[in-house]
């Protein structure tokens, strides 16, 4: 029923993740044979996103299911929210987000090379620090991919200096395909939606990249250590894997600090 607001939700959700099987796989494809040649190679694909795309980004690594390779990048000026109000408050939070001018600074930080790659996530890919982030990672030779809503996109305005969007700074788009404004449940007296469904689909995007990168890094004769839950392999083996793979990602970022 439409007045249902729990099947509302569940059937945007299923809608989609449905796009995304229908439309998207190709990208993710491309996005993913470029990420494993760069791990392949012993250099970072860098995961970028600010507000409630962190989530996005620290789906990609670390957690349960995730391996070496992938650099998350998160400002907790951008994207600490708890405290709401007052110091580190939302309101300074959106505001950051919009200061031109962050991307070479960011990068500053780091020895990048052109053989490295820049996943910048941005549901509506119009604020103005991941736009700087993505041109700076550009500039400096860097493949970038956008993982970002299209729709929601286009019925933006960019925030960047430059006027563009995320989606025309990138190599190559994958879309989440959430809807414009993101919630998605409409309720009978209440003037805006509720739910948004970003955080599904984005990070199905993120998992459906992961897993590609993981089966081509296995059939090119380096399969990467997993960070893996006992009940898979056991106890000792599950704590030999977080070590090994926690020495192994610190082995890769070394290169950032060269």
């Amino acid at each position: 029923m439409a007045d249902d607001v729990l099947s509302q939700y569940l059937s945007a959700a299923r809608a989609a993740l449905t796009e995304i099987e229908n439309k998207g796989l190709s990208a993710i494809r491309i996005a993913a044979a470029r990420f494993a040649q760069c791990i392949l190679e012993n250099r970072l694909v860098h995961v970028f996103g600010t507000g409630h795309s962190r989530m996005a980004v620290e789906e990609m690594f670390p957690r349960y299911g995730s391996f070496p390779g992938f650099h998350p990048i998160v400002e907790l000026s951008m994207t600490f929210h708890n405290p709401v109000v007052g110091a580190n408050g939302q309101r300074q939070a959106m505001f950051l987000e919009n200061v031109q001018g962050f991307g070479p600074v960011l990068w500053r930080n780091f020895a990048t090379s052109p053989q490295d790659c820049l996943l910048a996530i941005s549901t509506s890919g119009c604020n103005a620090v991941t736009i700087d982030v993505a041109l700076e990672a550009k500039r400096l030779g860097l493949y970038v991919v956008a993982l970002t809503s299209v729709a929601h996109s286009k019925v933006s305005a960019s925030r960047h200096e430059s006027g563009q969007k995320l989606s025309e700074v990138a190599d190559v788009t994958l879309d989440h395909f959430s809807p414009p404004g993101d919630s998605v449940v409409w309720i009978d007296g209440l003037e805006s939606p509720v739910s948004p469904i970003s955080s599904i689909s984005g990070c199905t995007v993120v998992n459906l990249v992961k897993a590609e990168v993981a089966r081509r890094l296995t059939e090119a004769g380096k399969p990467p250590y997993v960070l893996t839950a006992a009940c898979h392999v056991g106890s000792e083996r599950s704590k030999e894997l977080f070590d090994l793979t926690y020495d192994d990602y610190r082995k890769r970022v070394g290169v950032l600090y060269q």
